[in-house]
């Protein structure tokens, strides 16, 4: 059995805090994640600070490879080192994806923080909503627009999601970049991105110089250094600089752990009926006029763009919002002033992703305010009274129109799908997507009349209909007491909505709420009723399935009216251009990265629907959309990218193998002993089986810990769940506050000297280090040696001796504690700590050795990454200094061209006029000349100085504590 001496060993042995190369560095984040972690995923983490001088890293990994995990091990490791001041950036459609999936699979709360959370918590008092006591997550736009308040708070990790939007940084019209980069200038960042280079290599020297930049010198060294990069030429060089900081893996490299499945693309046509038409020709007439009263001239573009996605999803979609603008109108008229911008619940409670498309189309400068209403001219007046009449019109046809053609086509869809999934063996389940709250209600309608009853479930932001509410609350019953329960209703509506699909529903059908921050790997049928313009929206939609975890080929239907013309070229541009229904990993990187942003290139689909009437009009602005879209990198920008970014297979591949190997090892251990602390310091309170127990009772009053079931590890809880194991679960981790709580108390007991037998024959695996000890009897001490450098190191010393003087080596004294213990006597005799005094020198002697070796350790690491460090300021001050003489050379070669050409001249005022030029270049060349020096000088303060800094933050300040000494015998 265990003692108190193993549980205070044990405790300590797993919160100790590693070096910052070391892989158990994560033990602790990787045995408290609800997913399974890849090697590449772990290797990765760990280079984003594989040094403790590293400011971090560019994770630029291929689509697909869980970027989002890389930064999530960091954002768990930062925050069980209660480093929690930690921001989010990413694109404004993110933000709940990220919320969700650090909820999920890290147990890390954040914060969304947009224009009304702040404002909310500024009015309750906080004057900086930045600082939180979770996670804070925000859009770029919005961290641009709060650069202030960014610039007032201690960043420990700052995360950069889709950081390609930021590699034009170097340019000054580049507003965001340039803001997002000087408001958070010191502060430890790693940017996340498929696409760190697309056309330019300047665009790698932006992304490097948001994370450090000292790694480069400036812009113009870097142009004569690299803007001609051949194999002859810097080749090298630029990758060595490039190796601490950008990292990239390839999906062919991790085959060897993930098992892609397929994607298999069903099309589905449909044609409108005469009256859908003719609604549809209509509405994009009315959408096409010069001046429209009911869209505000500021919100023109962004309503055009819904109403055209509203009208192409269903009759019902549309109508509804042709009643808020009538209403609206009919207020214009009543206050007989334009009203200056249109009320998001106008088409936010139909159009869910309205909030992120209002993010999307805003403008980088924010402004609260409003402008002043405008008086109508008569004329106006009479202006806005027509267009209310054909607003009802356009109303009227639309609640006459009782089927939809492309309604009753989802029946035939669903069955053609269905079909394809028994084919494959798959599960029966189809999850189905439209952009439209309104679209969503008729379609449960249109499949429970037709066959479905009772199989529907729905997915949208509110979820406030009757049986998601009635799904809801015999989820809350059958989870009561448990900590599935999370508190936030949102989180447990998702949850238990998720829960029922995968349980007893056949169908889900969505709005993109579902697009963001849940796994469906048990459904293999993914429909997109209503297709979005947006690429990376449709990846979204379809990774919710086709994922890491999926058993099945994903079946993706698409709709399609053939009869508009628009609709078949855009159709054509995401099958052909962007690859994303079919084959193995669906959309590369290098398509997505080709159109910068999927919102722009939204955008310009948008302009092609609203200012092309004809099919020749459209057939040829979708052909300069499709030039424009050929791959941006020529074939000697992609082979200078491979050469740079990536590394070869065997190499990748025997890194990640031992990566796997170590980290599966840690892991294991790090599991077994916290389950072994747990049924010790449980032994009264609970049950125990077999990786499960059953808490009757909680020993931490004041805490909240729920009496009750729970299973050893996230893991096994989830393939339980897979099971169908009807019964609540609470998911025990190493972050779990029962966990947490067992620790800190098994740390903090005070033990006095004791002696302790260990019975070898309750051993469960040989240890043949403990078998030929010189003698079974002896002294052992354990004490805790703390070192804060760069990092800060935890080190458990452990030395013994025997009774006959000879010494154990650390790993047997180690190995004492894997063997099951009883205190034969808890207060030691006079003669007992007399023996101890003799045994005392050898016991110093042992610690004191251990210690000396774990200080060289450290210092010699320390050495390295000084002389990392001190290289790459070299390169960087080298940098500075050769672009001072290559401007003086450039100066020069200007002005001896200009004296050639100048006596070419034979007007003699133009020679006059030439000669004053020349003269100001030659005194600019003399101030340069005798400034060359002190700003050669100026350059090597600079760096001395860093590197003063670089020594401050690598010295050595120790810390001893000793845990317990007990006096030992081996059975």
């Amino acid at each position: 059995m265990l003692t108190a001496y193993h549980a205070k060993y044990f405790a300590h042995d797993l919160t100790k805090r590693y070096s910052s190369n070391n892989v158990e560095k994560f033990t602790a984040s990787l045995a408290n994640a609800q997913v399974d972690l890849n090697p590449h995923q772990v290797d990765a983490a760990l280079f984003a600070f594989q040094s403790p001088l590293s400011r971090g890293a560019i994770l630029a990994d291929e689509v697909g490879l869980g970027k989002t995990i890389e930064a999530g091990i960091l954002l768990s490791q930062k925050w069980a080192e209660r480093k929690r001041k930690i921001l989010i950036i990413v694109p404004a459609n993110l933000r709940k994806q990220w919320s969700q999936e650090l909820a999920d699979k890290f147990f890390l709360p954040s914060a969304i923080l947009e224009a009304a959370t702040f404002n909310e918590l500024i009015k309750q008092g906080n004057l900086n909503p930045f600082m939180q006591n979770g996670l804070v997550i925000c859009s770029y736009q919005f961290a641009r627009s709060k650069e202030a308040y960014l610039r007032n708070v201690s960043w420990d990790l700052v995360v950069i999601d889709e950081a390609h939007r930021l590699r034009n940084v170097y340019k000054a019209s580049n507003r965001i970049g340039r803001s997002i980069k000087e408001s958070l200038a010191n502060v430890p960042k790693v940017l996340l991105t498929a696409t760190p280079l697309q056309n330019s290599l300047l665009e790698l020297y932006g992304l490097v110089s948001i994370i450090d930049d000292y790694t480069f010198g400036d812009l113009k060294s870097f142009k004569a250094q690299f803007a001609r990069l051949s194999e002859d030429n810097n080749f090298d060089e630029l990758k060595q600089r490039l190796e601490p900081i950008c990292k990239r893996t390839l999906r062919r490299q991790v085959l060897e752990y993930i098992n892609y499945r397929n994607r298999i693309a069903i099309t589905q046509d449909f044609t409108p009926g005469d009256d859908e038409q003719r609604l549809y020709d209509l509405v994009s007439d009315y959408l096409r006029r010069d001046t429209l009263y009911a869209l505000p001239a500021g919100q023109r573009q962004l309503m055009t763009l819904i109403l055209r996605k509203l009208l192409a999803s269903s009759t019902y979609a549309i109508s509804g919002t042709l009643t808020s603008l009538v209403s609206r109108l009919e207020t214009t008229l009543q206050q007989q002033a334009t009203l200056a911008t249109l009320p998001d619940d106008a088409v936010a409670d139909n159009f869910e992703a309205f909030d992120e498309y209002k993010d999307d189309f805003t403008e980088e400068t924010e402004t609260d305010d409003e402008p002043d209403p405008v008086r109508l001219t008569p004329e106006q007046i009479a202006e806005v009274g027509a267009e209310i009449e054909s607003l009802r019109e356009f109303r009227e046809l639309a609640e006459s129109i009782q089927k939809n053609s492309k309604g009753e086509a989802l029946l035939t869809a669903l069955h053609r799908g269905v079909e394809k999934l028994a084919e494959l063996g798959a599960n029966r389940k189809a999850i189905i997507f439209t952009e439209s709250k309104r679209t969503q209600t008729y379609l449960k309608q249109n499949l429970e009349t037709n066959g479905y009853e009772g199989q529907v479930v729905l997915f949208n932001g509110s979820n406030n209909d009757a049986d998601s509410q009635r799904i809801y609350a015999a989820w809350a019953r059958k989870y009561a007491n448990t900590d599935r329960i999370t508190g936030s209703r949102s989180a447990d509506m998702r949850a238990a909505l998720v829960e029922h699909f995968r349980d007893s529903a056949t169908v889900m059908i969505a709005t993109e709420a579902a697009a963001e921050g849940i796994n469906l790997q048990f459904c293999s049928l993914v429909v997109n009723y209503d297709l979005p313009w947006n690429p990376q929206r449709i990846e979204q939609r379809i990774g919710r399935c086709h994922r890491y975890g999926q058993q099945y080929d994903v079946v993706v239907v698409n709709f399609l009216n053939r009869a508009n013309a628009a609709d078949v070229r855009v159709f054509d541009l995401l099958e052909s251009k962007f690859k994303l229904f079919d084959g193995v990993f669906g959309a590369s990187d290098e398509v997505l990265g080709s159109i910068e942003s999927g919102v722009d290139f939204e955008k310009r689909i948008a302009v092609i629907f609203q200012q092309c009437r004809t099919e020749t009009e459209i057939q040829t602005a979708f052909d300069e959309l499709q030039r424009d879209l050929q791959p941006g990198i020529v074939e000697q920008m992609r082979q200078t990218k491979k050469k740079l970014l990536e590394n070869f297979d065997e190499e990748v591949h025997e890194k990640l193998r031992v990566v796997y190997q170590d980290s599966q090892k840690y892991l294991s251990k790090y599991e077994q002993r916290l389950w072994d602390l747990t049924k010790y310091a449980l032994a009264n309170y609970a049950d125990f089986g077999d990786h499960s127990f059953t808490l009757r009772q909680n020993p931490f009053p004041g805490e909240t810990i729920h009496p009750g079931p729970y299973r050893v590890s996230e893991r096994t809880a989830e393939r339980l769940t897979e099971n169908q194991v009807d019964e609540p679960i609470n998911l025990y981790r190493a972050g779990h506050p029962l966990a947490q709580r067992i620790l800190a108390q098994c740390m903090e007991t005070n033990l006095p000297m004791a002696a302790l037998t260990f019975d070898y024959a309750q051993a469960t695996v040989k240890i043949s280090i403990l078998e030929n000890l010189p003698c079974p009897t002896g002294w052992l001490r354990v004490q805790k040696l703390i070192v804060e450098t760069g990092d800060t190191e935890d080190h458990l010393l452990l030395a013994g001796v025997c009774d006959d003087g000879s010494p154990l080596d650390p790993e047997q004294c180690k190995r004492l504690f894997s063997i099951p213990a009883t205190v034969t006597q808890p207060r030691l005799s006079g003669e007992d700590l007399n023996g101890l005094h003799r045994a005392e020198q050898g016991l110093a002697q042992r610690i004191h050795a251990q210690q000396v070796d774990i200080i060289d350790d450290i210092q010699r690491r320390n050495g390295q990454y000084f002389d990392e460090e001190l290289d790459k300021l070299d390169k960087w001050a080298d940098d500075l200094k050769n672009s001072l003489t290559t401007e003086l050379k450039d100066l020069e070669k200007d002005i001896k061209f200009r004296r050639t050409e100048a006596r070419k001249l034979l007007n003699l005022d133009q020679k006059i006029k030439e000669q004053r030029v020349i003269k100001d270049l030659e005194k600019r060349l003399a101030d340069k000349r005798m400034n060359l020096y002190q700003a050669q000088d100026d350059i090597d303060q600079r760096k001395e100085k860093l590197l003063d800094d670089t020594q401050e933050r690598l010295k050595q300040r120790i810390q001893q504590h000793e845990l317990f000494t007990i006096r030992w015998s081996l059975n």
